[in-house]
């Protein structure tokens, strides 16, 4: 019998992606949350509500890209950024 491995947790992956006045917030698989001012996000800054809002999930939920403004950001970056 071979001795069993631990578990690794799932990676997470993009849930949903909202905004608040000053921030772009993506929630997690994991139920993190992540927020990012929209000050370091200049295309997400200069967009209106409807172009912010028409994204989609890219990679199973690995990167988030919003076609309107040809800003692609990955979860990746989002988590760099958060530490």
């Amino acid at each position: 019998m071979s001795p069993s491995r631990p578990q690794e947790p799932p990676t997470p992956r993009v849930q949903a992606v909202s905004f608040t006045a000053d921030a772009l917030v993506v929630r997690l698989t994991d139920g993190r949350a992540i927020s990012v001012p929209l000050a370091s996000l200049p295309r997400l800054r200069g967009a209106t509500p409807a172009q912010r809002n028409h994204w989609q999930l890219t990679g199973g939920g690995v990167g988030i890209h919003w076609t309107d403004l040809d800003e692609d950001i990955s979860l990746a970056g989002l988590l760099g950024a958060a530490d």
